[in-house]
């Protein structure tokens, strides 16, 4: 009778499709500014459009789904899901914008987040507010809070100029609601995602790697993101977004 059991249960776990016995795994990708490097700043905080698009190509040619926070929920439906984010509002993060819209078609529907320090728009090489309302406006393009100013949240005292404004002057631009929020500098702790629950649904570290639900308390404020860089290469490339 034990053998039956065991054979049964084998059988089973066998018969089980793939998605269901492994755990599923979603990579948040992080990129800071689109554009040639030009000498100043850190060179790896940049990815040429050129190796975007290419990246871009590549989801979009082995069916990924790029999603924003707001379809959360569609993870558990839809095939390859995939997010792609992209921290502190600079201008260049329209070339972006641009690939995604070259790339759209019938069966592809490019998405991406741009995370805005909402004191810094407006500022030279910075999106302004004609801009956040035209990208939220096309329907490809999710704008969440970077903070009002950029600060390392775990040493700030004054979280809720830095969490809630920022949150509310987004809005007020886009007329979109901002249920999101990139840590500056992937910075988190108990006390700051205790005040982030209050205004966000979302909280993004730069903690590496793919997300895999868990179950664990507040995982959902403390998401992890792959960067991507200068240096990344295609294949480089590849072998993060694989989620099999």
């Amino acid at each position: 009778m034990k053998k039956m059991f065991l054979l049964f249960l084998s059988l089973l776990i066998l018969g089980l499709p793939k998605n269901v016995a492994a755990k599923q795994k979603v990579p948040i990708l992080v990129y800071h500014s689109i554009d040639q490097y030009s000498g100043t700043g850190s060179k790896e905080l940049y990815v040429t459009p050129e190796n975007f698009e290419k990246q871009m190509t590549y989801l979009r040619d082995h069916g990924y789904t790029l999603l924003t926070f707001e379809r959360w929920q569609d993870i558990k439906s839809v095939p390859k899901p995939i997010f792609i984010t992209l921290d502190d509002g600079y201008k260049n993060n329209l070339h972006a914008f641009s690939i995604l819209q070259k790339l759209s078609n019938r069966n592809f529907h490019p998405t991406a987040t741009f995370f805005v320090i909402s004191d810094f728009i407006g500022r030279t090489n910075r999106l302004t507010n004609s801009d956040l309302r035209m990208l939220v406006n096309t329907g490809l393009i999710s704008v969440q809070s970077h903070t009002s100013t950029h600060p390392d949240l775990t040493k700030v005292n004054n979280l809720e100029y830095e969490l809630k404004e920022s949150k509310e002057k987004i809005q007020k631009i886009t007329g979109k609601p901002v249920i999101a929020i990139a840590y500056p500098y992937g910075n988190t702790n108990e006390h700051v995602v205790a005040e982030t629950k209050k205004y966000y649904q979302f909280g993004l570290t730069t903690t590496p790697g793919p997300f895999s639900l868990t179950g664990f308390k507040n995982e959902l404020y403390y998401l992890p993101r792959i960067y991507i860089k200068y240096s990344t290469m295609l294949a480089d490339f590849e072998q993060a977004v694989k989620v099999e």
